[in-house]
C-alpha cells in the first residue's frame, strides 16, 4: 500500500499532520449560500495559491481542499491518491473543518459505487442509482451514513504519468443535493488541479533522483559543493560535509571554501574565480583540478572545480553555478557485505578479506585484523582468484574497487 502514494509523492504525509476521513461522530455544517457566479474572484485566487503550494508540499493538499470545501459547502472534500491499477484503497487525504481524529484510509473503498466512474467527469450519487437503491446500498450503511455523508459528488483525475486520483465531495443529508451549479463549478476547477498534482509528480520524482545520486556520489567517497554566483555555499552531499567538517586541509569559512595553507586557497579561488566567470560567458563547462594538502599529514585531498552554466530561465540571488569535486583517496571503504556476495559469489569470510585488501592492506594485514591465521586467508585468497578469475591480488583489488558493491545501503 505504501509503495503506491509514495511513489506518488505522498509519502512525507503523517497522522499528526492532516485531516482525513472521520472515525465517528456527524459532522454537519450550513452550506454556503449560492451566488450568481461559480466562484468569486477572491476565492478562485485563494484556490490558485494554494494550489500552487500544494504542487511543492504535499501537507499543503488539505488547506487547498478546504477552500473547496467550503465554496461548496461541505462536510468533507477529500483526495484519494490511488494506483493506477487499484489494487489497494489508496491514502485519503480530506478537509474537514479542521478535525483531527481522522482516518487514513476508507476501508470499503473496493464497495463504492464511483471506483469505476468514468475519467475526467464529475458525477453525483442521482447519476449512479435512485435513493432507494443508495440508501439500501451496503458502501452507505457500513461507511457513509456513519460518517454523516449522503450527497456525493466525485470525480477520477489521470495525470500524465497514468497515475489515478479522486477527488471527492460530501455533504451530509440535512443539505442540499449537488446542484448543475455545482458540477459546472468542479469541472472549471479539474484542469487546475490536474496540472498541480503533475508538478507535483515531477517535482517529487526530481527529489528522489537527486536524493539517490548524492546517496551514491557519497557512498563512493565523492564530495559534491554546491557554490552560487557569489561563490558562497549553497549545499554539499554527506561526504562533502563530512570532509568539511573534519577542517584538515578544506573547510568553510564565512560561507565560502577555503583551505589550510595560503598557496592552496590562493589557486582554489582562482579556480572557483575563473569557473564563476565561464558560467556567465559560456556555455561549454570549465573544469580544472588541484591537489589540496593536509594538516594532518595524510594524502592530499584531489579537488576538481567546474562550471555550472545556467539556462534562459535561470535567476534569482543564490542560483548554482560552480561545483566542487572532493575524493578521500586514503579513506576507507565500507561495502555491503551481502551485496559484495553477490556480484562476486563469495563467501562472507571470504567477502570479509577482499574488503580488507581494497581498502589497502596487504594478505597477512588483512589476515589479522580479521583474526584468521594466515594460511587460512591464502586458502581464502585461492577461492577469490578461482571465483573472479583474476591471477594477481593487485587485479582482484582494481575489479573490486569499480565495481556497484559500493553503492549497496550497509
Amino acid at each position: 500500500m505504501a509503495s503506491a502514494y509514495a511513489r506518488m509523492g505522498f509519502s512525507g504525509y503523517t497522522s499528526p499532520s492532516m485531516a482525513c476521513v472521520i472515525k465517528e461522530g456527524p459532522i454537519i455544517e450550513s452550506s454556503t449560500p449560492a451566488t450568481a457566479e461559480l466562484i468569486s474572484t477572491e476565492r478562485f485566487n485563494e484556490f490558485i495559491n494554494h494550489l500552487y503550494d500544494a504542487a511543492s508540499r504535499p501537507e499543503a493538499w488539505t488547506t487547498c481542499l478546504e477552500v473547496i470545501r467550503k465554496q461548496l459547502g461541505c462536510n468533507f472534500a477529500s483526495l484519494v491518491i490511488r494506483d493506477t491499477k487499484g489494487e489497494n484503497e489508496g491514502l485519503i487525504v480530506t478537509a474537514a473543518g479542521g478535525r483531527k481524529d481522522l482516518l487514513t484510509h476508507d476501508v470499503y473503498a473496493e464497495l463504492s459505487p464511483f471506483r469505476d466512474i468514468p475519467m475526467e467527469r464529475f458525477m453525483t450519487i442521482t447519476d449512479l442509482m435512485s435513493e432507494a437503491e443508495w440508501r439500501e446500498c451496503f458502501y452507505y450503511k457500513s461507511w457513509c451514513r456513519l460518517h454523516s455523508v449522503y450527497h456525493v459528488m466525485a470525480a477520477k483525475i489521470v495525470t500524465d504519468d497514468g497515475s489515478v486520483y479522486g477527488l471527492n465531495l460530501t455533504r451530509p443529508e440535512s443539505e442540499p443535493a449537488f446542484s448543475k451549479r455545482d458540477l459546472d463549478l468542479g469541472h472549471l476547477l479539474m484542469p487546475h488541479i490536474r496540472r498541480a498534482l503533475n508538478m507535483h509528480l515531477s517535482l517529487h520524482r526530481d527529489r528522489q533522483v537527486i536524493s539517490l545520486y548524492s546517496r551514491a556520489t557519497a557512498q563512493l567517497m565523492v564530495g559534491v559543493v554546491i557554490l552560487d554566483q557569489n561563490g558562497k555555499l549553497l549545499e554539499s552531499n554527506p561526504a562533502a560535509s563530512g570532509i568539511l567538517d573534519m577542517q584538515d586541509g578544506l573547510k568553510v569559512s564565512g560561507d565560502r571554501l577555503e583551505t589550510s595553507y595560503a598557496n592552496d586557497n590562493r589557486k582554489l579561488q582562482r579556480l572557483i574565480k575563473d569557473a564563476l566567470l565561464h558560467s556567465l560567458t559560456s556555455s561549454s563547462r570549465m573544469i580544472e583540478g588541484m591537489s589540496v594538502c593536509r594538516p594532518s599529514g595524510q594524502l592530499n585531498w584531489g579537488v576538481v572545480v567546474q562550471s555550472i552554466s545556467p539556462d534562459e530561465w535561470t535567476e534569482g540571488k543564490q542560483r548554482p553555478s560552480v561545483a566542487v569535486f572532493v575524493r578521500d583517496t586514503d579513506g576507507k571503504a565500507d561495502p555491503s557485505i551481502r551485496l559484495a556476495q553477490q556480484l562476486f559469489q563469495l563467501t562472507p569470510a571470504e567477502t570479509l578479506l577482499a574488503i580488507q585488501l581494497a581498502n589497502g592492506l596487504s594478505l597477512e594485514e588483512a589476515a589479522e585484523a580479521l583474526n584468521i591465521r594466515r594460511n587460512t586467508a591464502r586458502a581464502h585468497l585461492r577461492s577469490i582468484f578461482s571465483k573472479t578469475g583474476v591471477r594477481r591480488q593487485t587485479e582482484l583489488v582494481r575489479i573490486f574497487l569499480n565495481s556497484v558493491a559500493w553503492l549497496g545501503d550497509k
